[in-house]
Formats: C-alpha cells, sequence, structure tokens
C-alpha cells in the first residue's frame, strides 16, 4: 500500500473517532445499556456508549482478556503471553459498570439479560460483543478433549501456551500439520501468519522438519505476498495443500495423531486444527444468531434483523465484506455506539463509513497488510471502491521492515484505546 493510501485511512478512521467521541446528552435519566463482551469490540462500545451519556453494565467474566492478535508471535516464541493481556480497570475509573459473569440467557419481551447466577439485569438496548466458539461437532474426531492434544490456538490464553510447547518439544525432522477452515472464520488472514511463523521458528531451530497446510479453501486474504515469501523464506519447510489438490480436513484421529483429507492421511508430530466456527453461544441463546451460526445485522446501526433492541458487533456479526477482525470490531463499536446513542433519544442514523486494516507478520521485521473501508449498501456493507489497498508485490526489506513496525505501533495504539 502506498504512503498516500495508508495516509488516507488513517486520516479517515482519526475522522471518525473524533466524530463518535463528542459528547451527547440525552436526558435527564440515563437511559441503560447492557453490553455482552470485554473484547475489542465491547470493551470500545462501552467507553464510547459512557462518553455519549448512556448508563452502561459490560458482563465480561474474565478478569483479564488476552488478545488474538499477535498471538502468533507468542506460538512462534517471539513475545510473552503477558503482552497480550489486559484488565478493565481504566473502563470502572470511567464509571462503566463491570459484572464478572456469564450471560445465560435473554427476554427479549421484558429486556432482561438472564445471568448464570439467576440474576438478570434490565436493558433498554442490548450490544452483544460475544465472538466466536467453535464448531466442535462439524469435524469428526475433532472435540474439545482432541484440542488438548491437537490445539486450535484460535482463542489466545492455554491453547496457545500448548501450541508453542509442543513445537518447542517436537524432534528435529518432525512433521506440524495445519488445518484450514473454509470460510467465515475469525481472522481470515491468521492462519497464513501463523503457518509463515511456525515455519521460521522451524528454520530457525528444527531445520530439517517440515509444516503441511492443509486448507479448505483454494484461495485467501493476501494470497500472492503470503506466497511469494514462503517462495522466498521457507522453500522445502511449509508446503501448503488448497482444496483442489485434496487440502480439505475431512477427520482426525487424536489416538494416530492423523489428520485425514478426502485424498490422504498426513501423520503429524505436531497438530494444529481450526475447526469451523460460530458466534458465541450467548448468539444463539438471545436468538440473534441465524442457521448459519452467525447473526445477520442492518448495516447502519448493528441492529440484530431477528430481535429488536439489540445489536450485534464484532466476530459475532455476519458485516458483509467486512472481515472477522480486532481492528472490524473496534470500528463497528464506535459506529454501534453513536448509534444505539440516536436511537435511545429518537433520532435517526446517518449511514456509516467503516474501516479495517489487516497486518500479518510473516517474518521478523517482515510485515504485509491490506486496508479496506466499508459502507452500508443493498442491506449489508460493502467495499467502497477504490478506498482500500494492499501491500506492494516484491517490496524491498525496508518497506517490509516499516510494515512490521506499523502493526506493532497498531496493536500499542489500539490495546491502548479500548483497555489503557
Amino acid at each position: 500500500m502506498s504512503s498516500a493510501s495508508r495516509r488516507g485511512v488513517l486520516s479517515g478512521a482519526a475522522t471518525l473517532a473524533f466524530s463518535l467521541a463528542a459528547p451527547c446528552v440525552i436526558g435527564q435519566a440515563r437511559p441503560q445499556a447492557v453490553i455482552i463482551g470485554g473484547g475489542f469490540g465491547g470493551a470500545t462500545c462501552a467507553r464510547y456508549l459512557n462518553r455519549l451519556g448512556v448508563a452502561v453494565t459490560l458482563l465480561e467474566p474474565n478478569a483479564t482478556y488476552v488478545a488474538c492478535p499477535f498471538s502468533n508471535l507468542v506460538i512462534h516464541g517471539s513475545r510473552d503471553l503477558a503482552s497480550q493481556q489486559f484488565g478493565y480497570e481504566a473502563l470502572k475509573r470511567e464509571g462503566i459498570v463491570i459484572v464478572p459473569e456469564m450471560a445465560a440467557g435473554v427476554d427479549a419481551d421484558a429486556r432482561l439479560v438472564r445471568l448464570a447466577s439467576g440474576t438478570t439485569l434490565p436493558y433498554d438496548r442490548l450490544v452483544l460483543s460475544p465472538g466466536i466458539d467453535m464448531r466442535f461437532d462439524a469435524l469428526p474426531g475433532y472435540d474439545d478433549a482432541a484440542a488438548q492434544i491437537m490445539p486450535h490456538a484460535w482463542k489466545a490464553g492455554p491453547q496457545t501456551l500448548l501450541l508453542r510447547s509442543q513445537l518447542e518439544a517436537m524432534r528435529d525432522g518432525g512433521v506440524v500439520v495445519m488445518s484450514v477452515p473454509a470460510n467465515p472464520y475469525r481472522c481470515p488472514p491468521g492462519p497464513y501468519e501463523r503457518a509463515s511463523l511456525i515455519a521460521h521458528y522451524l528454520k530457525t531451530h528444527k531445520p530439517k522438519s517440515k509444516l503441511i497446510v492443509l486448507d479448505a479453501k483454494d484461495a485467501f486474504s493476501k494470497q500472492k505476498l503470503f506466497q511469494m515469501a514462503w517462495k522466498e523464506l521457507y522453500p522445502g519447510i511449509l508446503e501448503w495443500v488448497a482444496l483442489g489438490a485434496g487440502g480439505k480436513t475431512t477427520e482426525v484421529s487424536v489416538k494416530d495423531m492423523v489428520v485425514v483429507t478426502e485424498f490422504d492421511r498426513h501423520k503429524a508430530d505436531v497438530a494444529n486444527i481450526i475447526p469451523p466456527q460460530q458466534a458465541g453461544s450467548i448468539a444463539v441463546a438471545a436468538g440473534v444468531a441465524d442457521k448459519s451460526g452467525w447473526c445477520p445485522i442492518d448495516p447502519v446501526t448493528f441492529a440484530s434483523k431477528l430481535r429488536p433492541r439489540m445489536h450485534v458487533i464484532g466476530d459475532a456479526a455476519i458485516a458483509g465484506a467486512m472481515p472477522k477482525s480486532a481492528f472490524a470490531a473496534n470500528s463497528q463499536a464506535k459506529v454501534c455506539a453513536s448509534a444505539v446513542a440516536l436511537l435511545l433519544r429518537g433520532e435517526t442514523p446517518a449511514s456509516p463509513k467503516l474501516l479495517n486494516t489487516c497486518y500479518s507478520i510473516v517474518a521478523p521485521a517482515y510485515g504485509i497488510s491490506v486496508a479496506d473501508v466499508y459502507h452500508p449498501a443493498r442491506g449489508i456493507l460493502v467495499d467502497v471502491e477504490g478506498a482500500g489497498g494492499v501491500s506492494t508485490l516484491g517490496a524491498s526489506s525496508e518497506v517490509r521492515a516499516r510494515e512490521a513496525a506499523y502493526a506493532d505501533s497498531w496493536f500499542k495504539t489500539i490495546s491502548s484505546e479500548v483497555f489503557g
């Protein structure tokens, strides 16, 4: 991406954030918003709604949030998990009520959220940002118990450390097998960043070893950039098997450490199985998820198309062309907060523009990115033609190093904005 394009995207992001942060008075009695989920989407929405004059209660059972962006570097061994962990003290200081409980259900008619403890919370508007759950029913042989042997590591935390420890313990000359699902899933380029960093680890520490990436797709995000890097950096180490070449995983055997595809059986010393996914379970319990397992939303307000006075943001939402990413969740949360504040005072939200930039680290000091702008059209979010950009093929090592530095700066900035 050119520096001019990048400046345009970042300038738009700053304008959006400034406009949504403007103070807003809604009346004498503060309306009540309940937000379920304290990740990049939920925590952002809580802060912005609070600043817009809405009384906010955030339901998040975990005292510490473990961020997925940059967690592949923890698997690589170049980053510590503590760098991924964030608390909610800053939100509490702003007056946001944090309830450390799990939401068990929603009574849409009474506008009540039922907690796991049995108590209820009333709301005027409800925002769900529940993230994802693994579909353990979608891949024969793979369940929660199997994930303790063949980790998915698609939720950062213990699974991240488990995969890292397995790579460290593997013999030199071992085989790592990754299984990548079909779309949609959290962070479209995430598996390919992970593959790159595992390949770098093997090249550096266990050069006789090999990584096989079994993919249920023939095409993926930033594909040309990744494959050019793989050819340059990891020849003979990283093998990508596309859907058309028999890459779709159909079954796993934990006992035999075998990953089965339509045409082959792959014996693994370490297996990283990323299963199909769906919206977090509370989305199903609240009635905002459709048969796909994801949540259809209005692209202007992020209101659920299935339940009134509920909104869905982040990975759980069906957001059209907008991918499931931390940057996207942060952008959606700001738009949703503004829309909720306006709806609570009887006003109509304007059609928004939303941003997403996705960075991937292919090797230390080697970054690539894609950026896009989205707007509502035909009832979904679509790309604004000509507004995005992708890293240039064949760029110099200096440019790749700058991209990696941009990625690091972005993570520090967004985590500080959301949790700091």
